[in-house]
């Protein structure tokens, strides 16, 4: 099934101890960039965090944001530093003698001083906090996931309408072109007939002439290649797995494919038809950059 590159996952896991939420988002990129965004707390777990995702999802832009709440307080500490609330008080008091102001002050006021009051977190238990991160990420992980294959399946009916479409287009060419040779040696042997004024002319001349034409104009090889090129897309719209790079890949090819087709073209029937076959594949090519 494949997976789009845009999707949005949410999870959350806790115990006794700590609860953790995780929430996923990711759009279109030609790589696989992590966006991590995690509570400097539990900074220590980011670089686990980050290879655990990077094993299922493979390609986007993805932001991810990690909070937690911590239920069990005993391991924080709050400090209060009396010298430093005492240092305040007497500047105070000076600062209120010196320029005739009232120098009352409250308990509340001095805790709220720099440093008067501290609290000191002691280190988590890596291992304890990471099992719930596990968790909670796996749960945003699965929900993400099921987000991208369901705009997957969109996409995929999508392109596969497109490919209808081109190889459509295709077989446009295929069957137009004896008739533009065909055309030609018509053209050319009135033409040939009016310049010399005369209905005797030299028929071996006149098809050595339609062959040089037709070998300019042939296409056959290009259309048999872009056969081969919606073939193999289809094949492999039907994996499992990251297939954007791939399809990406065919699709330069079936552009090369169409540049040639119109270089060679100088019937207005055919341009017209090869820029067709561009319009389509730049169509298929915009909505393959969704896809993982």
């Amino acid at each position: 099934m494949i997976r789009s590159m845009t999707g949005y996952g949410f999870g959350e896991a806790g115990n006794e101890y700590i609860k953790i939420t995780v929430e996923i988002k990711a759009v279109n990129h030609k790589y696989n960039e992590f966006n991590i965004r995690i509570p400097r707390k539990l900074s220590f777990l980011e670089g686990r965090l980050r290879n655990s995702l990077k094993e299922r999802i493979l390609r986007g832009k993805v932001d991810v944001v990690l909070s937690y709440e911590i239920f069990d307080d005993s391991e924080a500490e709050i400090n209060y530093h009396e010298n430093i609330a005492k240092a305040y008080v007497e500047t105070i008091g000076r600062i209120a003698e010196r320029f005739g102001v009232s120098g009352n002050v409250d308990a509340l006021a001095i805790s709220r001083f720099p440093e008067v009051i501290t609290l000191t977190d002691n280190a988590l238990d890596e291992d304890r906090v990471w099992s719930v991160v596990e968790e909670a990420s796996g749960k945003a992980v699965d929900a993400f996931i099921v987000s991208r294959e369901r705009e997957g399946e969109d996409l995929k009916a999508d392109l596969l309408s497109k490919l209808e479409n081109l190889l459509a287009t295709v077989e446009k060419i295929s069957v137009l072109e004896p008739s533009i040779i065909s055309d030609y040696q018509a053209k050319l042997t009135e033409k040939v007939k009016t310049l010399l004024s005369d209905t005797t002319i030299d028929e071996s001349r006149i098809l050595t002439e339609v062959a040089i034409y037709a070998d300019k104009i042939c296409v056959d090889e290009e259309m048999v290649r872009l056969k081969s090129h919606i073939r193999k897309m289809e094949e492999e719209l039907s994996k499992e797995g990251s297939i954007g790079r791939k399809l990406d890949f065919i699709a330069q090819e079936m552009n090369r494919e169409a540049n040639t087709t119109l270089s060679k073209s100088d019937d207005l029937v055919l341009v017209d038809l090869g820029i067709e076959l561009k319009t389509e594949i730049e169509k298929l090519r915009e909505q393959i950059q969704n896809i993982e």
